[in-house]
């Protein structure tokens, strides 16, 4: 009799995969760390997914004696995985009773073979674990339905916070982490255009904003290797978590030497960006000892941040790492509008001070884990030299006057009586050029008078 043809691999939502493989851990580890023993299989299988499709392309166009060649696969940020670490060899293994050791050697050989993802995965996790075999193995079985395609979005970031809104938040560990939806990061870019410069997050996360806003300068037809990348990242599981998101993208970025307190361990003190993307902490609760960062130079120039609430804390750092013309959108709890007290000292000063460009308040239930209302600050440190360029005007004289070389052999009245005619199109358009003018540095408060 025939052998029956192997039936092709049935795939599922991420959703329904990731509250399966929730189910096969129940028991084995604690709810909140269900997480992270999901993410670096999921990044094991994202990584060999792009590496099967990468070697499949090169066999097409060079031939097969070049599917082995690294280089091959670095220049187009695709990771060269030994077999030891590629998801098929773990699959064809996932039975066996040391399966825990071949996934963490399978880890341990990408990192060790891809500086980008030094520090980024985890060391002898699944060894230390001791999850039954029998469990860890349905376990890869529902990963391995997952669809890992999703080119447009940031995938791994999902993961994260489909884990922090099932099981985080309900033990009360979700400490304000929030995954940004890629329509809001979206829409700060589009606010700020981050297209050539230094671009900072204090509170990176799993690297969502980063990710997106790489799309965006691809979308614009932009150039990514003109925007330099830093962020910071406070918990360590989660910092590793952004290193591992960017690396697999080929996303370079200076997140510090390790996980650290935005406020109390800043790892980039002398930056100054040219954009700043952020979506903090909501609504902080003792971000800072009553004697702490009193003389922070974050604060010069204002009140110093209330122990409270760390929302103008982090407002103050976004604007202290400002460069001359810097620009930056960043989210907040709605309350951040109306605080008084020492939070109403310090918006009256940033308003006083124009930096203000626009504040938008969001729609409700835009984040998996909170249904909070949330808006979006945009703020600049040179707005009047962003409209006088968006109005395309300038102080060159070349820009208005045609220079004409009277030395040459012309018909002087045909060309005197040309340009005269051309003279008076030219100052009227010039009329209303100074009107405009005018009008614009009016608006900005330095009304020039003549």
């Amino acid at each position: 009799m025939a052998r029956a043809a192997n039936k092709p691999k049935k795939e599922i939502s991420m959703e329904e995969a990731l509250w399966k493989s929730a189910d096969k851990l129940r028991g084995s580890v604690e709810p909140a760390e269900y997480k992270h023993v999901v993410l670096s299989l999921f990044f094991l299988k994202f990584a060999s997914d792009k590496f099967e499709t990468q070697r499949k392309a090169i066999a097409e166009k060079y031939g097969e004696k070049f599917v082995d060649n690294v280089a091959f696969y670095t220049k187009d940020n695709v990771f060269f995985l030994p077999e030891i670490s590629r998801w098929s060899f773990i699959m064809e293994k996932a039975k066996q009773d040391d399966i825990a050791l071949k996934i963490d050697t399978a880890l341990y050989t990408i990192e060790k073979a891809n500086p980008a993802l030094k520090g980024a995965l985890p060391d002898n996790y699944y060894s230390r674990l001791h999850i039954d075999t029998a469990k860890l193995a349905s376990l890869l079985d529902e990963i391995d339905k997952i669809n890992t395609g999703d080119k447009e979005n940031d995938i791994i970031g999902q993961v994260y916070e489909y884990f922090l809104s099932k099981f985080a938040l309900a033990e009360g560990k979700g400490k304000g982490e929030f995954y940004t939806p890629k329509c809001i990061v979206n829409l700060i870019a589009e606010m700020i255009e981050p297209y050539d410069g230094i671009l900072y997050d204090p509170c990176c996360g799993s690297g969502g904003m980063f990710v997106q806003s790489m799309k965006f300068v691809e979308a614009h037809h932009g150039n990514k290797k003109k925007v330099s990348i830093y962020g910071q990242e406070y918990t360590n599981t989660t910092y590793k978590l952004c290193k591992m998101n960017l690396a697999i993208r080929g996303i370079s970025a200076n997140l510090g030497e390790m996980a650290a307190n935005t406020f109390t361990n800043d790892q980039h003190k002398d930056l100054k960006a040219d954009y700043i993307m952020a979506n903090p902490p909501f609504n902080q609760k003792e971000w800072r000892g009553d004697n702490e960062l009193i003389d922070d130079p974050r604060w010069d120039g204002y009140e110093v941040p209330p122990t409270s609430n760390a929302n103008y804390g982090w407002i103050l750092n976004i604007v202290s790492k400002l460069s001359q013309n810097g620009v930056a959108g960043f989210l907040l709890a709605n309350g951040a509008l109306s605080d008084d007290g020492t939070e109403l000292k310090i918006r009256r000063q940033i308003i006083e001070n124009n930096l203000v460009e626009a504040i938008i308040i969001l729609p409700r239930n835009l984040f998996y884990t909170t249904d909070i209302s949330v808006t979006l600050w945009i703020l600049n440190k040179n707005k009047k030299t962003r409209e006088v360029a968006e109005k395309g005007f300038t102080l060159v004289p070349s820009r208005y006057i045609e220079f004409v070389n009277r030395d040459e052999n012309i018909d002087f009245d045909t060309k005197m009586k040309t340009l005269q005619s051309e003279l008076r199109d030219l100052l009227v358009a010039e009329e209303k050029s100074k009107a405009d003018l005018l009008t614009v540095f009016k608006e900005l408060g330095y009304e020039i008078e003549l």
